[in-house]
């Protein structure tokens, strides 16, 4: 099956020492992106995860960058985040995030890279409706993870869907609409 390009091989040189360069640079570019979205955030009531434009951010990467490169870039900044920059929602740092209420939704982050940029590859990024779908099910990959730690946390699947999943349920809708307008 014939892969569609993506918008990132575009920026990709034929030479091979060149295409690295320019990969670690694109993988590297894309990870300081979500960092900063991540510190477009804000705390809603009841809930202990913070209301953030990294989900917008990681749709947009997975999309504009495909599955391998956009999936390196989130592993990127979990990495670095890990390592100790403060890279994390609010200028949290250290490996201790990856535990705490924010945790599976970072690893739905790498997910939803995976499922998003894989979907575009395919080139469902080429019409409105494939890239609504596309981001959609990124997005149930990011919630999913993320109400499942939360569920492991707290015990209570019902606790983790009112602070991990219905107060964020209109900023998807909008992130989503949002990723629509600009891709396609």
């Amino acid at each position: 099956m014939e892969r569609n390009l993506t918008y990132a091989d575009l920026l990709v040189p034929c030479e091979k020492k060149k295409a690295l360069v320019v990969n670690a640079a694109v993988v590297i570019g894309a990870s300081w992106l979500l960092a900063l979205s991540a510190q477009v955030s804000f705390y809603v009531p009841f809930s202990v995860v913070p209301v953030t434009a990294q989900t917008f951010a990681v749709l947009m990467i997975a999309a504009m960058l495909g599955s391998g490169r956009g999936s390196f870039a989130v592993l990127t900044y979990i990495a670095q985040g890990a390592m100790g920059l403060p890279v994390f929602a609010m200028g949290k740092a250290g490996a201790w995030v990856l535990f705490g209420p924010t945790g599976g939704y970072l690893v739905g982050f790498a997910a939803a890279a995976m499922i998003v940029g894989r979907l575009a590859e395919m080139g469902w990024d080429r019409s409105v409706l494939k890239t609504a779908a596309a981001m959609t099910l990124g997005t149930l990959a990011i919630y999913t993870f993320g109400v499942f730690w939360l569920t492991v946390l707290t015990g209570s699947l019902q606790s983790a869907l009112v602070a991990g999943l219905y107060p964020f349920i209109a900023a998807c809708v909008f992130e989503v609409i949002a990723a629509v307008a600009v891709l396609p």
